[in-house]
């Protein structure tokens, strides 16, 4: 029998991660690791012009090479109907829109042949002049219909010019953010196979059920016959938010040559095939009275996305529910230029949104005379600023308070350039973070086994997060047993529609249904013996999530950083970081400390070092390999820790639940500038904070 201290050891229980052996042992598959009889192999070949089109492929000469079954491009490959996403329609004509771009696929029995065939096979190009040139005052600068994934473009409150007008103090400054990159350790991959007119593919992604969708349209068929696998994903970040260039090629190849193949991008082509963080050009402009009380937030934020399909940042609309003000406008502009298409990136919008605004803020609190959490504690709303919603919990202050207790903030001399450690001139810095707290349909299966024990599916994806041991402590204490006799099933479309792991929507969504479906099942066990083939239940939290009461619903957090900026160099190095963060009911504190940690070091490597650069005569970019493009490694990443505060909040979804994969990022690049300009009185507006800035800033 159950007892309740053994429900009690679910959820709030750190606890292991349950693949864990598989990962560490290699028993855990990855998309590109599933050995299937007859495998061939797919290099994706590339354009190396700006833009233009193809002329001619010299597919006969590759062909001829040993092992080489066949060379896929847009005058031989299957048509592909239009899935709503025309980055996904490949090798469909001769047009190339950027360098990159996909423009064959050369297949062989081996690896090393079909490499060998991709970089011999010569194609022929009809160059036209490209522009890759992203700048504020372009002329296609345009105002997009909404920015994503479904925000208005523009909304205003107030009167922001005439507040502007008649305030105490103005700060208006641009604040700059470059192209950035995801970079997952598992490079995008799929190995597809045929059975007749089904397909099935294992393919690394950040939701089954979404890759399905989309392979159904492009190619025709219906949802039983297409079967997608992504039982283990090693990282995406957004760039496998949804059906990428590998599951394309790899299932049309499988198609026309009738056996299995395997598709796997190389790092340099995920620079331009898998999306990135769009740069971002913010001007921001903040209006208060003397006392550092907001009377207007102005955001305007210029973004780029490509020819082949609109992608608009929503780069302002963290200004629209951050601070109480009388007057508020934020708006967005979009240019398309001869370039990849950007998509999403760990907390899109409110990652580069952030830097901006809580620069600007500390910017505000010098210009008061006021310290920074002052300033923002002063302007606390009681309710979201632009919606006027109440919001379903809002925590801020109490991270910001305990964060400044831990983290020593008052004892810290507010004048710049006083703290020194012989050449190194040392600072602190405070910013704000927030993400969006939000649920999505999703359905899920739990069956009761003959052997006493339950087994839950559910089409979520684990990308590192820790899902499946998030689901199993959710799942264990719905059930009322302990967590060792449920199973986690997930990464199977057949499993049944569900959200992504994407958003910070994935555990909030797929707890709803598992949730649900546990409760159903205890129901129906009631006096029933369990029959062979078991009992199931099933749950669809469509009506429920549609039926939602209308209220803000966010998550919240406050960053501390402290740095030291060598002096005779310009290297800042952050010497520790502070998070706290309110997030609703966290299931396992294991993994949400693993989480917010990383989110926090992505945020640090944002400030100090993640820059693609575009060679605009090309059109290509220099630095696209890991060498090139730099990313903090562990002699960059100081002592940081992570809390959060006691928060309930039973408007968000039945398990309480608010995603942190995503609140860790928001922030941290706005508290090392702030940090930075402490240490040094100097602002950096533009990241990454390098060297060569932090000298060029001095002079």
């Amino acid at each position: 029998m159950t007892t309740i201290e053994q429900v009690a050891a679910g959820v709030g229980t750190s606890t292991t991660r349950v693949e864990a052996l598989d990962k560490v042992t290699g028993a855990a598959r990855y998309a590109g690791e599933y050995p299937l009889d007859d495998l061939a192999h797919g290099v994706v070949v590339t354009s190396t012009i700006g833009r233009g089109r193809v002329v001619d492929v010299d597919a006969d000469a590759v062909l001829a090479l040993p092992g080489v079954l066949g060379v896929l491009h847009h005058g031989n490959a299957l048509r592909l109907a239009d899935a709503g996403d025309a980055t996904l329609l490949l090798l469909q004509d001769e047009r190339v829109a950027h360098h990159g771009a996909v423009v064959a696929l050369v297949v062989a029995s081996s690896l090393e042949g079909a490499r060998a065939g991709a970089e011999s096979l010569q194609v022929t190009y009809a160059e036209d002049s490209h522009d890759t040139q992203f700048a504020a005052e372009h002329p296609d600068m345009f105002v997009p219909d909404h920015v994503n994934p479904a925000f208005d473009t523009e909304t205003v409150v107030g009167d922001v010019d005439a507040q502007v007008s008649a305030a105490d103090v103005v700060v208006e400054a641009t604040y700059v953010t470059p192209v950035q990159q995801n970079m997952a350790m598992e490079p995008h991959a799929t190995t597809a196979t045929w059975q007749g007119d089904d397909l099935t593919v294992y393919d690394s992604n950040q939701g089954a059920a979404s890759v399905l969708q989309a392979l159904v349209k492009l190619f025709g068929l219906e949802r039983s016959q297409v079967h997608v696998l992504s039982e283990h994903v090693g990282g995406g970040f957004g760039s496998k938010g949804s059906a990428r260039v590998p599951v394309v090629l790899a299932s049309m190849a499988a198609r026309i040559l009738d056996r299995p193949v395997r598709v796997t991008l190389t790092r340099q082509q995920m620079f331009s095939l898998v999306g990135y963080r769009t740069p971002t050009i913010q001007d921001v402009r903040l209006a208060a009275d003397s006392t550092g009380q907001l009377t207007a937030v102005d955001h305007l934020a210029y973004s780029q996305t490509s020819t082949v399909l609109e992608f608009a940042e929503q780069t302002a609309v963290v200004s629209r529910m951050m601070y109480a003000t009388p007057a508020l406008r934020s708006r967005h502009r979009l240019v398309a230029l001869d370039v990849p298409t950007p998509r999403w990136m760990r907390a899109p919008g409110e990652a580069p949104g952030s830097f901006a605004l809580e620069s600007a803020m500390d910017e505000l609190a010098e210009a008061c005379g006021v310290d920074p959490i002052e300033l923002r504690l002063r302007n606390e709303p009681s309710v979201e600023p632009e919606s006027g919603m109440r919001f379903s919990s809002r925590n801020l202050v109490a991270c910001l308070r305990q964060g400044a207790r831990s983290f020593g903030w008052h004892d810290r001399d507010p004048a710049v350039r006083r703290r020194r450690d012989g050449r190194w001139l040392l600072g602190s810095g405070v910013a704000a973070a927030t993400y969006p707290a939000r649920s999505a349909p999703s359905t899920a299966a739990v069956t009761a086994e003959p052997d006493g024990g339950f087994t839950v599916r559910v089409t979520a994806s684990d990308i590192g997060t820790g899902a499946r041991t998030a689901l199993t402590l959710v799942a264990s204490d719905a059930l009322q047993v302990p967590a060792a006799q449920v199973r986690v099933l997930i990464g199977n479309s057949d499993f049944g529609q569900a959200m992504i792991a994407g958003g910070s929507m994935g555990t909030s969504s797929w707890t709803w249904a598992v949730v649900d479906a546990c409760r159903e099942l205890r129901s129906q066990l009631v006096g029933q013996v369990i029959p062979p083939e078991g009992i199931t239940a099933r749950a669809d939290t469509a009506g429920q999530v549609k039926a939602m009461t209308k209220v803000a619903r966010h998550a919240f957090g406050a960053h501390f950083a402290e740095v030291a900026v060598d002096e005779l160099t310009g290297e800042v190095r952050v010497r520790r970081m502070l998070g706290v963060f309110a997030a609703g009911r966290i299931v396992n504190p294991l993994t949400a400390r693993s989480q917010l940690i990383g989110g926090i070091t992505m945020g640090l490597s944002t400030a100090l070092f993640e820059e693609s650069l575009l060679d605009h005569a090309s059109g290509d970019y220099v630095n696209h390999d890991l060498a090139g493009y730099h990313i903090a490694t562990h002699a960059d990443v100081p002592d940081i820790d992570v809390s959060w505060v006691d928060e309930v909040d039973d408007e968000v979804n039945p398990a309480g639940v608010k995603g942190i994969g995503e609140l860790g990022i928001v922030g941290v690049p706005a508290a090392v500038a702030n940090a930075v300009w402490h240490a040094t009185g100097v602002r950096h507006r533009q990241l990454p904070i390098s060297p060569d800035r932090v000298i060029a800033a001095r002079e």
